[in-house]
């Protein structure tokens, strides 16, 4: 079977369809680009053809082009990757252009067939370039359909013809959301935005796409840019709207890339120098700055560790050999945020939840954080009344531990107390079949310790939900000593029904994604103690693309939060801890009362409806601005450089196992500016011999900027992290 089939109607129509065999989701191959511009060609040839309909055998339309195709043509052109990335594109560009002239004379616009493309669901990146070069675009209208350009999400831009072809339908202004932002636009939303022409039931979808070809005209089928005397939607750069519009997107670029994602400024320049020459040399420009951003290793880690990576921990690139452990039933014990949060995507999933606290008020409030998050999802139309009833009919918010009969999973969400979690524990079991696995959702405290609580520590595991759960993409899996593989099995497989991203870790302080992200923190605290200008260490935190600065992040997650671990921390650890000096910052900072956003007063000021304001000005009354400053490049090495080396360090104790989670768990679960493809990514785009050089300048400031031995052993060996763990554990 073919990844394209051709069938010929009694009506004359046409009809190409796109069915990967064995795939839930179409994704495009070289080999079969080239089958559908054979089949293109034979219905142009065909005189008894009157037009084409392009559309999917599946309820989706197609998921994008396969990126490994990519790395494949960089590997085999040796030593030109850049002539072969760009006549690969530029025959892509070829085809579509073939669709879209569509035989047609190219004097009279004359004598073409008409082309429609009907999308049965969800389109994105080249999925939606081919339907962009048919002549109509026909959309199902289901509540699962979208349609968009999201290239810019892994470090691309549309290049197959998208970015030239949008912009010119809409204007820059108009076509930024799409291409900029990637958004994925519902089926009503996408007709606004000019992304599709016709959204009909899906039942009608075929034919409606075969009425507008058998009632199509020449003028119908001709696009806009093939119009002699055709102007660009909004002005070309030329033009006085058009040149403002296209500063206010360059400022706009800057303000949000902070210059560190190069697909975006190439994307700009692409329209901006496309808009100025004839459409087939605009294409011409946009597979240079394409073939450009492919050649830059930002997109190249971004693809690796976003779309790669990220679709290899989701299929269980790294779960133990045991049978299926779907879930059925699940048991949230705790109804605060995080369990409330544990309990709405379980029951979204299709999971039973039993969500239990100790006063029924507490439970039926953790159920109502469901309803509420349903409720804006229908005021948005992107749920139903039914939906709604459904999901809230899968949980039951009681004080009944006998509830928990039948669940073969449980998640415990209590306070962060080892003896509250001890006695829940004990309860649990005494409950519970003999097979259900439990699992400790806490961030900070060690899961070896937690399971001797336990009559099965085999069974016993860590899930590290990251706030909001319903928002955040990540979650972090820890085995205690004694955890066994079905544990992980089930832990893992459960994750996946929730739709979100694992990685495993073993047992160690604060795992892997808080033993990585309060270094960070606690840099930006230190530098304040030091006299560092606040602005200059946030600010120079965004400009590696970091979402926030450490200062920001403590106000967004809670000064008192950060007191609370200190204080854990340092009774642990005893003589050794080391971050006395951000305890006399913090702890300062909690006497002034000043807990962050939730308190309206942190780091920053906040006005009466929670916006941040500025730096609050008490903080250099108390911390004096030193007259010398550092210069930018030291604050960010030593901000980026105490995440990076706990990462090293992680993998080099073995609390990771697999660097490619810890890129994504980096990217997913703090933010690691995601255009380095994660720390070890970025270690391996800056190489080990630099890193050890930053390492050397940064040794004033303490032991914790010490290179640790493996990456002196790969500074000295000139290996990379993803040559030297290219194993199938660690590809």
């Amino acid at each position: 079977m073919s990844d394209f089939t051709y069938e010929l109607h009694d009506d004359g129509v046409a009809v190409i369809t796109w069915d990967v065999p064995g795939k839930s989701m179409n994704v495009l191959t070289r080999e079969a680009f080239d089958l559908v511009e054979g089949f293109v060609d034979q219905a142009l040839a065909d005189d008894a053809v009157k037009g084409i309909v392009i559309t999917s055998g599946k309820d989706s339309f197609a998921g994008g082009m396969d990126l490994n195709v990519l790395g494949s043509i960089r590997e085999e052109a040796g030593d030109n990757p850049a002539e072969a990335l760009f006549n690969f594109t530029m025959n892509g560009h070829r085809i579509l252009r073939k669709i879209e002239r569509a035989g047609m004379d190219d004097k009279t616009n004359k004598g073409g067939k008409p082309i429609a493309c009907a999308l049965p669901g969800l389109s994105a990146g080249i999925g939606t370039e081919i339907a962009l070069a048919c002549h109509h675009r026909v959309m199902a209208d289901t509540s699962k359909g979208r349609i968009g350009l999201p290239e810019i999400l892994v470090g691309l831009f549309p290049g197959a013809g998208g970015t030239t072809r949008y912009s010119r339908m809409v204007g820059a202004m108009a076509a930024a959301p799409v291409l900029l932002e990637g958004k994925m636009l519902a089926p009503a939303k996408a007709k606004a935005a000019q992304l599709v022409d016709e959204v009909v039931a899906p039942e009608e979808l075929l034919s409606s796409a075969k009425a507008w070809i058998l009632g199509a005209t020449d003028a119908d089928i001709v696009k806009p840019w093939d119009v002699k005397d055709w102007k660009m939607p909004g002005g070309a750069p030329y033009h006085p709207q058009g040149f403002m519009t296209f500063v206010g997107a360059s400022a706009m670029i800057n303000g949000k890339t902070k210059g560190v994602y190069p697909a975006a400024k190439a994307l700009l320049s692409a329209i901006y120098e496309g808009a100025m020459v004839p459409f087939d040399t605009a294409l011409k420009i946009e597979a240079r700055h394409f073939t450009s951003i492919l050649m830059n290793p930002t997109s190249s880690a971004m693809i690796r560790s976003l779309f790669i990576n990220k679709e290899a921990l989701e299929k269980g690139a790294n779960r133990p050999a045991v049978d299926d452990q779907k879930v059925s039933k699940v048991g949230v014990l705790g109804a605060g945020m995080m369990g409330a949060g544990i309990a709405y995507v379980s029951a979204s999933a299709g999971i039973e939840v039993v969500l239990i606290d100790q006063d029924q008020d507490a439970a039926d409030r953790g159920k109502s954080y469901s309803e509420g998050i349903l409720d804006k999802g229908i005021s948005r139309k992107r749920v139903t009344e039914e939906k709604k009833a459904e999901v809230l009919g899968r949980i039951t918010a009681t004080t009944d531990y006998e509830a928990l009969k039948g669940c073969d999973l449980i998640v415990e969400a209590v306070f962060e107390d080892v003896g509250v979690k001890a006695e829940i524990t004990k309860k649990v079991e005494a409950v519970v079949g003999d097979d259900c696995i439990f699992a400790t959702n806490t961030s900070t405290l060690p899961i070896t310790e937690l399971a001797k609580a336990s009559a099965r520590p085999e069974q016993f595991i860590g899930i590290h939900f990251f706030s909001p759960v319903d928002k955040m993409l990540l979650v972090e899996i820890i085995k205690g000593a004694a955890t066994g593989d079905r544990a992980v099995a089930k832990a893992l497989d459960y994750v996946r029904q929730i739709r979100k991203t694992p990685i495993v870790v073993n047992d160690a302080r604060f795992f892997y994604a808080n033993r990585c992200i309060i270094p960070y923190i606690n840099e930006g605290l230190r530098m304040i103690g030091e006299g560092v200008t606040p602005a200059l260490i946030d600010n120079a935190a965004q400009l590696l693309g970091f979402p926030v600065g450490p200062l920001q992040l403590v106000d967004e997650t809670s000064v008192d939060l950060g007191v609370k671990i200190a204080k854990a921390t340092r009774e642990a650890m005893g003589d050794d801890y080391p971050d006395g000096a951000v305890d006399d910052v913090l702890f300062w900072m909690a006497d002034q009362g000043r807990m962050g956003r939730k308190a309206n007063a942190g780091f920053y000021a906040y006005d009466d409806a929670g916006k941040r304001t500025g730096l609050w000005e008490g903080l250099g009354e108390k911390y004096a601005e030193a007259e010398t400053q550092p210069d930018l490049g030291e604050v960010q090495n030593r901000l980026m450089m105490a995440q990076v080396l706990e990462a090293v360090r992680a993998l080099e104790e073995g609390v990771l196992e697999d660097i490619r989670e810890g890129d994504v768990g980096a990217i997913l679960g703090w933010g690691f500016a995601p255009w380095s493809g994660g720390p070890f990514s970025w270690l391996d785009m800056i190489g080990a011999a630099r890193a050890v050089e930053i390492c050397e300048t940064l040794a004033e400031h303490g032991p914790r900027f010490a290179t640790p031995k493996l990456l002196a052993d790969m500074a000295a060996s000139g290996e990379t992290f993803y040559e030297r763990f290219a194993d199938a554990k660690a590809a």
